[in-house]
C-alpha cells in the first residue's frame, strides 16, 4: 500500500469500518498513546529524595496527612515524555497553517518572546515604586505613541486585558461622555446582525438596550436601516471594520457622519485591524473608540483564555473619560496617574487594579519596531493577499458567501455547494483533521448558512497555502464523488474519534476521579 505526501494511506483498509490501520499498542505511526498523568503508574515514586524530618509533626494537629497525597510520581524522563506526547495530540501554528487565523493562532516571532523575558520586564512587580521601573514606563509610552499614530487617535487606554474588556472600556467612556453633557437618557446601542457576539453582550452588560442594524445582500451595513434607527435615544453604534464577513465597509465615513449627526458615538470593533494596519487610520474614518487586539495585529500570543491585552484608542471627545491609571509626562519624567483627580478628574473609573500586561506590551512593541511603518503596511497587504488567493483557488469547488469582489483578511464560504451531498459543514471540517489541518471557523458569522470562515494570516507562504488548498480540493472532490461515509465518520486518524458534542456540552467531565482510593504501602 502506498502513502501520499501527508502520511495517510491512499487506499486505507476498512478495519472496523474506520478506514484506519489496526493497532496493537494504541500508537499510531510514531505517535505514542498517552493516558492522563493521574492514570499513570508510580504513585509512590519521586524525583527528589528528602531526608526524614528531625522534628515530630505533633504541632500540626489534625493537619497531618492520613492518606496518599493523590499526586502521580514520575521520573524526570517519564514526566518529559508525558508532556511531549500530549503536545503531539494538539495542532499548532508550529506544525501547519491554522485556518482559524489571527483570532487565536498566528505566528509569534521568537524575538518577541526573548525580549519579553528580559529581567527588567519579566521580573517587575505591580507594587514596585514607579521610580524603580522607568524603562517599563518608557516602553508603555512608546507603545502608546505607535498605537495613536497607527490609528490617528489622540489618546489610548492600555489597561484593558482583552478585546471584550476593551469594548467595555469604550462603552463606559461613551456613557461617561453622555452623562457629562447631560444626555444620559440615551439608552440604545445599535449593532449589525453580523457583529461579534461580544458587541451586544458588552452593551447589555453596561445597561443599554441593543437593537440590530440590517445587513445588505453584499454583506455590509444597510445605510437606510441605520439612518431609520438613529434617534435621540441612541448612545452609540458598534461596527466592525473590516466586518465579520471579511469585507470592508465601503460606507464607513457616511456611517460615522450619520451617527455623529444623531448625537451618538461610533465604536469600532478593532478585532480585524490587522487587515488595514498601516493603510487606513480609523480616526480618519470618524471612529470615536476602538479596541485593538494585540494578539491579532501585533503577534502577542493568545488563546486558552489569555494572557491578553486590548488597548482602546479614543477620540478627542472621549479622551478625558479614559480609565485611570494612565501615563503622564511630568517634570521628573514619566509617571502613572493612579487616582481620578487632576488630569484624570473625569475618568470613568478603573478597568483593573493594576495597569496592564507588561509581557504583551513588550511583545507588541518589539513586533512594531522589527517591522517598522513600511513593514506593518505589508502585514496588512499580505494578510489580504493570502485570503484572496485562497478565495480564488477554492471558488470553483466551494461556494463563496459573497462572490462579487475581493475579500479582506479572511475568505468566507457557505454550505450551498454541499446541498444534496449528505455532507455537512461539520463533517467537512472533521475530515480536515485527517488531512493534518485544524478546521476553519465553522458556522460563524451566523448570517451565512453553514459558514466556513478561513483566515490564513500574513505569515503563510504560497507553498503552505497551496498545500492547504490541495487538501481542501481533494476533500471537495471526495464529496462530489459521493464518499459520504468518509465524512460522517471523520476523523479516522485522530487520537479521538467523532465525539458526541451535544452530550459533552450538556454533561462535561471536567475533573478526573480515581476509581478506587489508593492506599500507602505501609498501610
Amino acid at each position: 500500500m502506498s502513502m501520499n505526501s501527508v502520511g495517510r494511506p491512499t487506499a486505507p483498509n476498512s478495519d472496523a469500518g474506520t478506514g484506519a490501520f489496526a493497532s496493537l499498542t494504541g500508537g499510531r505511526g510514531l505517535l505514542q498513546d498517552e493516558a492522563l498523568i493521574f492514570e499513570r503508574d508510580g504513585w509512590f515514586k519521586t524525583g527528589v529524595d528528602l531526608p526524614e524530618p528531625d522534628l515530630p509533626a505533633d504541632d500540626l494537629g489534625d493537619l497531618v496527612r492520613q492518606e496518599a497525597i493523590g499526586l502521580p510520581g514520575l521520573s524526570e524522563p517519564e514526566a518529559m515524555r508525558h508532556y511531549v506526547r500530549l503536545s503531539q495530540k494538539n495542532h499548532a501554528i508550529d506544525l501547519a497553517l491554522y485556518p482559524l487565523g489571527s483570532c487565536t493562532m498566528k505566528h509569534n516571532p521568537r524575538l518577541n518572546e526573548k525580549l519579553a523575558r528580559l529581567p527588567g520586564f519579566a521580573d517587575i512587580h505591580p507594587l514596585q515604586p514607579q521610580s524603580t521601573v522607568p524603562g517599563a514606563l518608557e516602553l508603555m509610552d512608546r507603545l502608546a505613541h505607535w498605537l495613536k499614530t497607527l490609528t490617528g487617535m489622540p489618546a489610548v487606554a492600555l489597561t484593558p486585558k482583552a478585546g471584550a474588556h476593551g469594548e467595555l472600556c469604550g462603552i463606559l467612556a461613551i456613557r461617561a461622555a453622555h452623562e457629562a453633557r447631560g444626555d444620559a437618557a440615551r439608552k440604545v446601542v445599535l449593532v449589525p446582525t453580523s457583529a461579534h457576539g461580544t458587541n451586544p453582550a458588552t452593551a447589555a452588560f453596561v445597561g443599554y438596550t441593543v437593537r440590530e442594524i440590517a445587513q445588505t445582500s453584499d454583506g455590509r451595513v444597510d445605510l437606510a436601516d441605520l439612518e431609520a434607527r438613529l434617534g435621540p435615544d441612541v448612545a452609540a453604534i458598534m461596527v466592525t471594520n473590516p466586518n465579520t464577513c471579511g469585507l470592508f465597509e465601503r460606507d464607513i465615513v457616511e456611517i460615522a457622519r450619520l451617527t455623529h449627526a444623531a448625537g451618538a458615538f461610533f465604536y469600532c470593533d478593532g478585532a480585524n485591524f490587522n487587515a488595514i494596519v498601516g493603510r487606513v487610520r480609523p480616526g480618519d474614518l470618524g471612529v470615536d473608540a476602538m479596541h485593538i487586539n494585540l494578539h491579532k495585529t501585533f503577534s502577542t500570543p493568545h488563546g486558552g483564555g489569555g494572557p491578553g491585552a486590548g488597548p482602546v484608542v479614543l477620540s478627542e471627545a472621549l479622551a478625558p473619560f479614559a480609565p485611570a491609571p494612565w501615563l503622564v509626562h511630568g517634570p521628573d519624567g514619566l509617571a502613572l496617574t493612579e487616582h481620578e483627580t487632576a488630569e484624570a478628574g473625569r475618568a470613568f473609573g478603573r478597568m483593573s487594579a493594576f495597569h496592564g500586561q507588561m509581557g504583551m506590551f513588550v511583545r507588541a512593541y518589539a513586533y512594531m519596531r522589527s517591522h517598522g511603518a513600511d513593514g506593518l503596511r505589508q502585514v496588512a497587504e499580505d494578510a489580504v493577499l493570502n485570503a484572496n488567493y485562497l478565495k480564488a483557488r477554492l471558488s470553483d469547488v466551494m461556494s463563496p458567501a459573497f462572490p462579487d469582489g475581493p475579500c479582506m483578511h479572511e475568505a468566507l464560504f457557505d454550505d450551498s455547494w454541499l446541498e444534496g451531498t449528505g455532507v455537512t459543514t461539520l463533517d467537512f471540517a472533521k475530515a480536515m483533521i485527517d488531512e493534518g489541518f485544524h478546521p476553519m471557523t465553522m458556522y460563524f458569522p451566523l448570517v451565512v448558512h453553514g459558514a466556513m470562515l478561513i483566515e490564513p494570516t500574513e505569515t503563510e507562504s504560497r507553498q503552505e497555502l497551496d498545500r492547504f488548498v490541495e487538501a481542501l480540493r481533494a476533500l471537495a472532490g471526495a464529496v462530489r464523488a459521493g464518499d459520504v461515509e468518509r465524512f460522517r465518520g471523520a476523523p479516522h486518524l485522530a487520537p479521538l474519534r467523532r465525539l458526541d458534542e451535544t452530550l459533552a456540552a450538556r454533561k462535561p467531565r471536567l475533573r478526573w476521579r480515581p476509581e478506587a482510593v489508593q492506599t500507602l504501602a505501609a498501610e
